[in-house]
């Protein structure tokens, strides 16, 4: 049996239409696409079909074959990145060139400046701790343009909540916030897997992003998950981002995609998706070309 998923047709980071689809879910760890993960049996599919998430780009081939007639669609490219957390933290910042490193530093010492003081960062690990991460972190969620635009925002339902209870319960949850004297203006999530850092959800007060919120907390974090020196890798997860290329080590091929029942309801919905994609791609070119993309970024945010 499967879920209730949204085929998206975007511009940007919004959303204009939503088709849902019954769609079991396939989706590879970073471990599986590094070659360490054991478990890689086919799951069965949903009525509709089944979506894959962050499949090595060397397998699509493959996974195709083991879903015969499925029409696959909907399909999305990307460096999937990564930290490589072998080593100490000082040996991280040692891999960017010194002018990122004195940006990174300069943003910290803005948001300093700005405040008047020194910001604070709280770690959350135990499941009352996560509780508190909580109560402070959903309302800032609904604020970012990941929850207005994208659904992406922190999950706020009973199940979530409780998922993350249990994980905390076996060490298996890390999460930050970025306090000013208002509150918390930035959060930051991630789940463990194994020993690996799963970059769930990261959000910020868009009120404060002049001074780059999410950045600081990131480093921050980076900074106490290196001195615990009990993970090997932070994952990025699917999908690209100047956040991700820009703190990730390295980074492995990947495509996200659906294969879907070859009906010609879910044949008619691939199509539409591809030519939409296809008329957004040539719009953007000549909007770059013209010099009107920036403009148009501007208005999608608003």
């Amino acid at each position: 049996m499967g879920a209730m998923a949204k085929i998206d047709f975007t511009i940007g980071s919004r959303r204009l239409l939503s088709v849902q689809r019954e769609l079991a879910t396939w989706a590879f760890t970073l471990e599986d696409v590094l070659g360490l993960g054991a478990d890689w049996t086919p799951p069965p599919t949903g009525r509709d079909g089944l979506r894959v998430l962050s499949a090595p780009q060397s397998e699509i081939g493959t996974i195709q074959a083991a879903y015969p007639g499925y029409v696959l669609g909907s399909r999305q490219d990307y460096q999937r990145h990564y930290i490589d957390m072998a080593g100490s933290y000082e040996d991280y910042l040692a891999r960017f060139s010194g002018k990122t490193r004195s940006t990174l530093r300069r943003k910290q010492r803005k948001l300093t400046k700005e405040l008047g003081q020194t910001y604070a960062v709280s770690e959350h690990r135990t499941p009352s701790e996560i509780e508190v991460f909580l109560d402070a972190a959903l309302p800032l969620s609904t604020k970012t343009y990941q929850a207005r635009l994208l659904d992406a925002g922190l999950p706020d339902t009973q199940s979530a909540r409780s998922e993350m209870i249990a994980k905390a319960e076996q060490d298996r949850m890390r999460c930050y916030l970025l306090h000013a004297a208002e509150g918390p203006i930035a959060y930051l999530s991630l789940p463990i897997t194994g020993d690996t850092l799963v970059y769930a959800h990261l959000g910020y007060d868009p009120d404060w992003s002049r001074l780059s919120p999410g950045t600081v907390l990131q480093m921050e974090a980076l900074e106490r998950l290196f001195a615990e020196q009990r993970f090997r890798y932070f994952d990025f997860t699917e999908g690209e981002g100047a956040h991700k290329a820009m703190f990730g080590t390295d980074s492995a091929a990947c495509a996200s995609f659906v294969l879907l029942e070859p009906t010609l309801a879910n044949r008619t919905l691939l199509s539409a998706r591809s030519g939409f994609d296809d008329f957004v791609g040539l719009s953007k070119s000549l909007a770059e070309r013209s010099g009107a993309l920036g403009k148009a970024r501007s208005i999608l945010r608003g």
